[in-house]
């Protein structure tokens, strides 16, 4: 009886050596663990479960805090008396893969989160501040109403975990290092356009929505405005 063989690798005695101390090149590069010790060095485990994450309102702020909680306080337990992290984030919305009767089979879903480290003390001082960004979506199914709320929470969900997680690393960095992290520029003042489908709030106001960061207002590619939420 036929049996296939395993497929086995075989490394010759250089390249073995090579791929082991692979690491230790890198260190000597400057490369080095995160979330590692090192003698002389802040311990950034230690220093992450000293943060409090003030509360987000609404449910993706609530996920986002879940998250951040997690993610910094690791294997627990922690104690937040070091330092306050205010968390901003924000969801938008734009429907794409745009049909010959106007449905849309595709809802791409961008998420953003500004997030502001202070010290806790009488007045608090602002240590450091960055931006966060993620790309999610689902396949939009209009006829399954059920279904299509789930697939809306799942991609939020999704969301708010990769916006944490970058958050987490965001403010590891600047424990670890203290360089400024970067920040998401403002574009400066930001045209708006009439809703012609949209029913005046009085005779001399005109609904208006504001073009996105692309400079393309929202009704031209089916985006919805981002919900916000603000840490308190």
């Amino acid at each position: 009886m036929f049996k296939p063989r395993t497929p086995q690798i075989f490394l010759n005695g250089s390249l073995a050596v090579l791929l082991l101390g692979a690491p230790l090149a890198l260190s000597g590069c400057g490369f080095q663990p995160l979330y590692g010790e090192r003698a002389h060095d802040p311990q950034i485990q230690a220093e992450l479960k000293r943060i409090y994450v003030a509360n987000i309102p609404e449910r993706v702020g609530q996920q986002v805090r879940l998250a951040l909680q997690q993610d910094m306080a690791g294997d627990g337990p922690e104690d937040p008396q070091g330092y306050r992290l205010v968390v901003q984030p924000s969801i938008g919305s734009e429907a794409i893969d745009i049909h010959a009767d106007n449905t849309s089979g595709r809802v791409r879903m961008n998420g953003h989160a500004h997030w502001m480290l202070y010290t806790v003390e009488q007045s608090p001082k602002l240590l450091a501040q960055g931006d966060a960004s993620a790309l999610d979506g689902y396949t939009a199914t209009y006829e399954q109403y059920f279904a299509q709320t789930l697939n809306t929470e799942t991609a939020n969900g999704r969301i708010a975990k990769a916006l944490a997680d970058q958050v987490t690393q965001q403010v590891s960095t600047w424990l670890r290092t203290q360089a400024t992290p970067a920040e998401r520029r403002d574009q400066g003042p930001k045209a708006f356009y009439p809703i012609p489908n949209a029913i005046p709030n009085s005779e001399k106001d005109t609904p208006m929505e504001q073009e996105g960061a692309d400079a393309i207002p929202d009704m031209a590619t089916g985006r919805g405005a981002p919900s916000s939420t603000g840490g308190l």
